[in-house]
């Protein structure tokens, strides 16, 4: 007879059967990790490189490279593309357009290998006997914007070394010689700090280093022409059309002032030549980028023939020629490689590049590339924009130096309140504090003018690079006047909670008011921009299409639970136009009722209430009493 349990008296035993004894999670360890890459020594490297670059391609948007690297013995090799470049701040190089690597000795392939950690770099085997290594590969330029800059058109190109070439890691690159040969399309003009003897469209470029070389790069285009702007200083201009190059003799004639003004600013020139390289252009990815002996200067059309509205994209050539000095020349101590592959550490960019904004705008002044006029109502903007943001609440101005590792120029949603590389224009307003403090404590004997042409103008045609660190900077303050200027600049540059460091500018003539109607240097930056500026009034732009482009954090627009990337539909009951908005933000000071906006949400439309009755307000500029003060100074021409 076979005894039935009962199902409770089972349970204990089932459970028993079902459910192990509870054993501790899974701890893996690690993996080790091998660091197989040379460090960089200040060695010579034994042999030139020649590179051959075929740039015909201009459909597609192909550049061909072979690559010719000699090698002193067989056995393994670290092959590197250029990761941290001088000039951008973060590790930019643009390893994703690399295409079609090869590599062989003798006609024979050679296997590579990523390293599994730095992507950058390729570990290969140099087999027996081989005394160099053929290196093919295609640097593939973005052919839309969604892919990155376009630096190939069927009118223009820009051609950077470090794009398209491999260098061997364990050595300074300024050790490291190299020899390289271009082919243009047929009837192109191409501009270089680098000489080149020309043969129809081959250019064979002197043989240099590759710290020189990659600081070298290339436009070429079909149109060209070069202005003159000294013995020594030239601008090559490219564009998509013949028509955008006419430009008038003072048009000209103020960038040949900028030459002069900043070479007596500084006192000496760290270059054998300089080259703006200047695109002009719908195509061709526009930039601003700083080299020792030249600069990468693209602007949209209307540079020289809308003279009267494009005041904003002319800050650009005063801007990267002082890098030549600041940024180039003299450089942070943290910030200066020896090669592409060692990071960069950015804690003085707002000497780098908060120094050269402020000698930026002030050149622009001097030389009449800008009126003083729309310098002043620049100045404006840039104030305003800091006066106005919560961002110093939390983060103080130095971690901004991070910004460029830490974003890579990526859109965000809330810079009012993240920041961004606000050492540039934070940086202006502090060296703009120190003239104050110079001009004071000198009565009027002294100013920046003293620190640049200390700091910057030594050792006359150098164009290697002198480092510094922030007590170099104090020392050469101190050699001018004595002050506190450690404590000054420390605290300005970490604290955080206080107003922005406007009190220079007044300190020095002028202060910050808002008024109804914008400055035409407003109007012409919410033109080039295509944009519709209302950050001072509701707190908020609007961009191409009626979509909201920024938001100002805890602004009115904030307040009432907009953010960016919405469409604009209506205002008030009525479709939306900028001029309908600009009316219903008028009109809303005579009335308590808020400002009612229809904004699109993909497929959702909702209803926003802005309550809001301050009338519109546009930044400008308002002269402090009468006579000639330190900013009145300070723009004028020398």
């Amino acid at each position: 007879m076979i005894r039935l349990l009962s199902v409770t008296a089972m349970l204990p035993a089932m459970l028993c059967v079902a459910t192990p004894a509870l054993a501790e999670n899974s701890k893996p360890q690690p993996v080790p990790h091998v660091d197989r890459i040379p460090a960089a020594q200040d060695i010579p490297y034994p042999g030139t490189i020649t590179l051959n670059i075929d740039a015909t391609d201009t459909r597609q948007g192909i550049f061909r490279v072979k690559e010719v690297m000699p090698v002193a013995k067989p056995g393994p090799m670290v092959l590197l593309f250029p990761k941290w470049l001088p000039g951008n701040h973060w590790a930019s190089g643009q390893i994703e357009k690399l295409g079609g690597l090869k590599i062989s000795a003798g006609g024979k392939p050679i296997a590579w290998t990523r390293d599994p950690v730095d992507v950058f770099a390729f570990h290969i085997t140099v087999p027996e006997g081989a005394s160099a290594i053929d290196i093919d590969l295609q640097f593939l330029s973005a052919t839309a914007t969604n892919q990155g800059r376009v630096a190939m058109t069927q009118n223009l190109l820009s051609l950077q070394w470090n794009s398209m070439s491999l260098y061997p890691a364990g050595y300074f690159t300024r050790q490291i010689p190299v020899q390289a040969v271009v082919t243009y399309p047929e009837g192109w003009t191409a501009a270089s700090a680098l000489t080149a003897t020309v043969n129809g469209p081959v250019y064979t470029y002197e043989k240099t280093n590759y710290e020189v070389l990659v600081d070298s790069p290339v436009v070429a285009g079909r149109y060209y022409k070069a202005f003159a702007l000294s013995p020594r200083v030239t601008i090559d201009a490219f564009a998509d059309t013949p028509a955008q190059l006419v430009a008038k003799d003072a048009q000209i004639d103020a960038h040949k002032r900028l030459v002069e003004q900043a070479v007596k600013l500084f006192g000496a020139q760290h270059y054998d030549n300089y080259h703006f390289l200047f695109t002009i252009s719908d195509e061709l990815g526009g930039i601003g980028l700083e080299h020792h002996r030249s600069s990468e200067d693209g602007v949209k059309p209307g540079y020289f023939t809308e003279w009267e509205t494009s005041m904003p994209s002319r800050n650009l050539l005063p801007h990267e020629y002082v890098h030549s000095w600041d940024g180039k020349f003299r450089r942070g101590a943290d910030l200066w490689t020896p090669d592409f592959r060692t990071p960069m550490r950015d804690s003085l960019l707002w000497v780098y590049e908060g120094q050269t904004q402020f000698w930026g705008y002030v050149l622009q002044a001097r030389s009449g590339i800008v009126s003083k006029a729309d310098t002043l109502d620049a100045y404006a903007m840039i104030m305003a924009n800091l006066d106005t943001s919560k961002a110093r609440q939390w983060r103080p101005l130095v971690d901004t130096t991070n910004d460029p590792i830490i974003a890579a120029r990526k859109p965000k949603a809330w810079t009012s309140w993240q920041r961004s590389e606000d050492y540039y224009n934070e940086g202006l307003l502090i060296w703009m504090e120190v003239d104050s403090i110079l001009r004071k404590q000198t009565k009027g004997k002294k100013s920046m003018d003293d620190f640049a042409r200390a700091f910057f103008g030594i050792n006359d045609g150098d164009w290697g690079q002198v480092t510094y660190t922030l007590d170099d900077v104090v020392t050469t303050l101190n050699g001018i006047t004595p002050y506190d200027w450690q404590a000054f600049l420390t605290t300005r540059i970490t604290e955080t909670g206080a107003p922005a460091p406007i009190s220079g500018f007044a300190a020095n003539g002028y202060t910050l008011v808002y008024t109804e109607t914008p400055t035409a240097y407003f109007k012409a930056n919410e033109k080039g921009r295509t944009i519709t500026d209302l950050s001072y009034s509701l707190g908020m732009v609007i961009g191409k299409g009626a979509e909201i482009s920024a938001i100002t954090w805890d602004g009115p627009a904030y307040q009432a639970g907009l953010t960016v990337g919405r469409t604009i539909t209506a205002v008030n009951g009525f479709a939306y136009t900028a001029e309908k908005l600009k009316e219903a933000i008028t009109a809303a000071k005579a009335t308590s009722a808020p400002i009612e906006l229809l904004v699109k949400n993909g497929e959702r439309i909702e209803r926003f209430a802005i309550d809001y009755h301050g009338g519109l307000r546009y930044p400008r500029l308002e002269k402090i009493g009468t006579g000639e003060g330190g900013l009145d100074r300070l723009l004028a021409a020398k």
